[in-house]
């Protein structure tokens, strides 16, 4: 296109184009470009020097008829009808046929998106991106059917509730806003960090009951999973338990008080009846974690799925808060029911800590060690890295969810809170596409980014003002019985609980690495040029949400998405707008946020070692994760990992073949196959006599009885597993 660089740059600088939702655009005479040629494509194998001549005179007449009528500004369909004028007077039949096609089927579809009728006919017609977007609900049950109706619904009046420019961009895969089947139809919250310690200590009431703090760590326990089940029902995000160990222990106290009296009265000696009494309350506290796992389990939130809760643990010291963390790997270690199936929910995430457990001499050293055992069997405990992750964030938590991470924040009495904070939505760029659109050009790269930039502000502002409609009797829960902290009187502002940088709104990222290779080629994780300009993304993101929360007063942090349905979203929305192209959509997915390529093969520490620079700009939300074979013979390789990642990174999961197949006997990995996951032994893959467990993102999921959509079945089947070491090595990744 060399013969059209003067004619673009004449005597249109100044003019833009304004868009069907009011967006204001530079005139670009490169999009029209594409536009015709995607036309002539259509009608032939392949593009000849003289369509290329045609289509060249194409843009020449329009670019005069657009600089003759125009000054200023122009309408976008008045700059398409010029487009469809001149082609027709070329008698360019077919390729008008095609571009005009093409717009019709692009209003078709945004006039789709917003008719519920239309919406409900995909669900009926069991369409996979809608009934397969959240790999823990199963759509064959009827609370999961009702919830996706009722979502179906949402979406629709959501979309036409958006800001037009917001509303436009999701549509067209530009941005994607999450969670659109339950906000902004309602003015729902997303994750949160309950405050259990509040809340168990002090009462709540559910429904019609007014329950009273327990007197026994079983008691403690059952009150969780019933909070649990609430909250999970009065917000579309996950939950998590922070430090569930200290959080219980004053309740596990009680058992043992009461154990002790007992053995005063028929035992004697006071060295018998403390051993008694412990040994008793280990029992209980051993029930009591295993009770809260099934009970979990079994939940089912009004948003027909099991709640995605996480337990953080691992920095209790005394004998009683060291119990409850074995109980709670014992447990998970045990697996479920008579087949020993590995639990998917809650998620565990145990805290390593210098001095406390991450070395021989610690005096929790051996919990560590079970927690190792508990990884190469069941996947997690996901670890967390104590001081690492201090520095990143500004304070010590467990993730909101699977990955989401408040920022450390002080009240007005300069305590510091964590537990009883909220996020209030994810707003997601699609990368791969921006650099798509650039064409390989750097700088235009970076102003597509500003554009969008601006257009993912009004989201999530519009996020934070929708959040602030609801009032403290739409979710009693959550802002008058104290799982968000401060207990509300029904006449106060919700607000109360989300200004001044208490709650995150976030702006989340996907596919840095579609986004390096379409610059610099699909290897270039170690092009110091390359891996600097995917810094300089991730850090621009950065930059603008430090701007958006100084500017509004609440906290807008980058997301490295996990992107369970939108790796396929995107990924497919880009496969129709710019065809196949080779390591970006011909994959058929996008990868995870700032993940390594998960087609290599680097070595754990390679991995941790290239990715280690992303999370200091992407702090409100990260995991790091490495592939291994199986370990359960080799434990101590495991831990060599964690003890490296430990100054490096800090967040970390495991994902180790863990599938059983009860016909055969076989356990390992499962084949992935078109319909699944297979036992490679018999041919198994019936869900009720197989367990296959993937990490489907900072979740783990079970594909076989909750199928997953066809870009994240793709992605999961592509990973490599990254080399694992030998016990000998594990001295040299101390070091």
């Amino acid at each position: 296109m060399d013969t059209m660089q003067e004619p673009k740059t004449r005597g249109i600088a100044t003019l833009s184009v304004v868009k069907r939702d009011g967006r204001h655009v530079e005139f670009d005479l490169a999009k029209i470009e594409r536009a015709i040629e995607r036309a002539a494509k259509s009608t032939t194998a392949a593009l000849t020097p003289d369509d290329q001549h045609d289509i060249d005179d194409v843009l020449g007449a329009v670019l005069t008829e657009v600089t003759n009528r125009f000054q200023t500004d122009v309408k976008i369909y008045e700059l398409q009808n010029i487009v469809e004028h001149e082609l027709i007077e070329r008698q360019q039949f077919d390729w008008a046929k095609a571009y005009i096609n093409y717009r019709t089927q692009k209003d078709l579809k945004r006039n789709q998106a917003t008719d519920i009728n239309f919406t409900i006919q995909k669900l009926l017609k069991k369409d996979s991106t809608v009934v397969n977007e959240n790999a823990n609900k199963d759509s064959n049950v009827f609370n999961t059917q009702r919830d996706l109706t009722a979502g179906t619904v949402a979406k629709a009046m959501g979309l036409k509730m958006l800001p037009p420019k917001v509303a436009n961009a999701h549509l067209k895969g530009d941005i994607h806003w999450h969670d659109l089947d339950y906000q902004p139809y309602s003015p729902m919250t997303n994750c949160c960090l309950i405050d259990f310690k509040e809340m168990l200590n002090h009462g709540f009431k559910i429904g019609n009951a007014e329950v009273e703090p327990p007197h026994s760590i079983q008691t403690a326990t059952a009150q969780m999973s019933q909070i649990i089940a609430n909250v999970a029902s009065s917000q579309y995000g996950g939950c998590s338990a922070d430090r569930v160990d200290e959080l219980l222990a004053p309740f596990a106290m009680k058992n043992y008080e009461k154990h002790l009296a007992d053995a005063k009265e028929w035992i004697d000696g006071a060295e018998r009846q403390a051993e008694f009494a412990k040994e008793k309350t280990r029992k209980d506290i051993y029930d009591a974690m295993q009770a809260l796992e099934y009970e979990i389990n079994t939940l089912y939130s009004s948003q027909g799925q099991t709640p995605f809760t996480t337990l953080g643990f691992g920095l209790g010291s005394n004998w009683i808060e060291r119990e409850i963390q074995k109980s709670i790997l014992k447990v998970r270690i045990g697996g479920l029911g008579q087949e020993k199936r590995t639990a998917i929910f809650p998620k565990l995430v145990f805290s390593i800590k210098r001095g406390l457990n991450l070395d021989p001499q610690d005096p929790n050293y051996d919990i560590k060690q079970l927690a190792v055992e508990c990884a190469t069997k069941r996947m997690y405990p996901d670890v967390l890295m104590y001081d690492k992750l201090v520095e990143l964030t500004g304070s010590f938590k467990a993730p909101m969810g699977c990955r989401s991470f408040l920022q450390g924040w002080q009240d007005e009495q300069g305590n510091e809170v964590n537990a009883g904070r909220m996020n209030l939505g994810v707003v997601t760029l699609n990368l791969p596409r921006i650099a798509l659109e650039s064409k390989g050009n750097q700088d235009r790269f970076w102003s597509i980014l500003n554009e969008r930039l601006a257009i993912c502000k009004e989201a999530l502002v519009f996020k934070v003002n929708r959040a602030k409609q609801a009032t403290p009797e739409n979710a009693p829960i959550l802002y008058q019985y104290g799982a968000f902290g401060k207990r509300l009187t029904r006449e106060q502002s919700v607000d109360e609980l989300f200004k001044n940088k208490r709650a995150t709104v976030s702006l989340g990222y996907i596919g840095l690495y579609e986004v390096g290779t379409v610059f610099f080629g699909p290897n270039w994780e170690h092009d110091a040029e390359a891996k600097a300009f995917t810094l300089a993304v991730v850090k621009a993101l950065y930059d603008n949400c430090e701007q958006w929360s100084d500017e509004y007063d609440y906290h807008f942090s980058v997301y490295a998405t996990p992107a369970e349905s939108l790796t396929n979203t995107f990924c497919q929305a880009d496969i129709k707008k710019f065809g196949r192209i080779k390591d970006v959509t011909d994959k058929e997915y996008y990868t995870n946020s700032f993940h390594y390529d998960v087609r290599k093969a680097p070595t754990p520490f390679e991995k941790i070692d290239f990715e280690k620079v992303y999370p200091p700009y992407s702090s409100g939300g990260f995991i790091h994760y490495c592939e291994y074979p199986n370990l359960k013979q080799n434990p101590k390789a495991l831990e060599a990992v964690w003890d490296y990642a430990y100054d490096r990174i800090g967040y970390l999961g495991t994902n180790t073949p863990i599938d059983q197949c009860f016909e055969c006997g076989f356990k390992g990995e499962f084949k992935p196959t078109a319909r699944g996951f297979e036992c490679p032994q018999c041919g198994n893959h019936d869900p009720a006599t197989c367990d296959v467990v993937k990490r489907t993102c900072g979740y783990l999921g079970n594909p076989n009885q909750r199928p997953m959509v066809h870009g994240r079945h793709v992605e999961i089947a592509s990973r490599v597993k990254h080399m694992t070491l030998g016990n000998d090595q594990n001295d040299i990744a101390r070091q």
